[in-house]
C-alpha cells in the first residue's frame, strides 16, 4: 500500500509540473496614444495613434500565425478608441503581465533626429527585480531592432512616464520610440504596412521569457 500511495503522490507532482510547464507568459502591449490624441504627427500627416495600433495588433497576429500563440498577448485597446494612462495600468494591475510593452514613435525640433529608443522608469533602482528584468528586454530589443532591420539606436533611457511608474512594481515594464516622425526618412518607413509589420515581428522575436 505504501508503493501504492508513493506512486499517486509522484503522478500527482507530475501533474502540477505539467500544469505548471503548459501556463503561458502574459503579454500586455500598449498601443500609445488613440482618439482624440493622436500622439505626434508626421511630416507626411501620418498619425502615431495609427502606426502604434498597426504595429500592436500586428504583434497579434505574429503570436497566433507564426508562435503558435506562444503567449496570452492582451492590448490596452483595438481599435482606435482614447484609453485614459490610469486605466492602462488598471490592466497591468489586473493582468500581472511577465512584460508590459507601451508603444510609441518620437518626435523631435530637430528633423535630423532619428533612431529608436527603450525607456525604463527612472526612479526605480536597477538592483529590483522588475527593473533588472526590464533593462534586460530592453537590451534585447535594441539588439533585435538594430540587427535585423538596421535601426539606429539612441540607446536605454529612463524617464517618470506614468504608464512606467505605476506598472513596474508589478512586472516588467518597458517603453519604445520607434523612429522620428519628425524625420522624413523615418515618417515615410513608418507609413509603410509591411515595415510595421517588420517592427511588430522584430519586438515579438527580442522577447526572452
Amino acid at each position: 500500500m505504501k508503493w501504492l500511495k508513493f506512486l499517486i503522490f509522484l503522478l500527482f507532482l507530475l501533474s502540477l509540473q505539467m500544469l505548471f510547464a503548459q501556463e503561458k507568459k502574459v503579454l500586455l502591449i500598449d498601443a500609445g496614444h488613440g482618439g482624440t490624441d493622436f500622439g505626434a504627427v508626421g511630416t507626411n500627416h501620418i498619425k502615431e495613434k495609427d502606426i502604434t495600433l498597426a504595429i500592436a495588433k500586428a504583434m497579434l497576429v505574429f503570436n497566433k500565425e507564426l508562435l503558435d500563440n506562444k503567449y496570452d498577448m492582451y492590448l490596452t485597446r483595438y481599435t482606435d478608441t482614447l484609453i485614459s494612462l490610469s486605466h492602462r495600468t488598471k490592466l497591468v494591475k489586473a493582468l500581472h503581465p511577465d512584460l508590459f510593452i507601451s508603444v510609441h514613435c518620437n518626435h523631435a525640433n530637430n528633423k535630423r533626429a532619428t533612431g529608436i529608443e527603450i525607456y525604463l522608469h527612472s526612479k526605480t533602482p536597477l538592483q529590483t527585480e522588475n527593473q533588472k528584468k526590464s533593462s534586460g528586454f530592453a537590451l534585447s530589443m535594441i539588439e533585435e531592432l538594430t540587427g535585423s532591420l538596421g535601426y539606429r539606436s539612441r540607446g536605454i533611457k529612463t524617464a517618470n512616464f506614468q504608464v512606467l511608474r505605476e506598472s513596474i512594481n508589478i512586472s516588467p515594464a518597458i517603453l519604445v520610440e520607434l523612429g522620428f516622425l519628425s524625420n522624413v526618412d523615418e515618417a515615410e518607413y513608418l507609413k509603410m504596412k509591411k515595415n510595421n509589420n517588420a517592427l511588430a515581428l522584430a519586438i515579438l522575436m527580442s522577447i526572452k521569457i
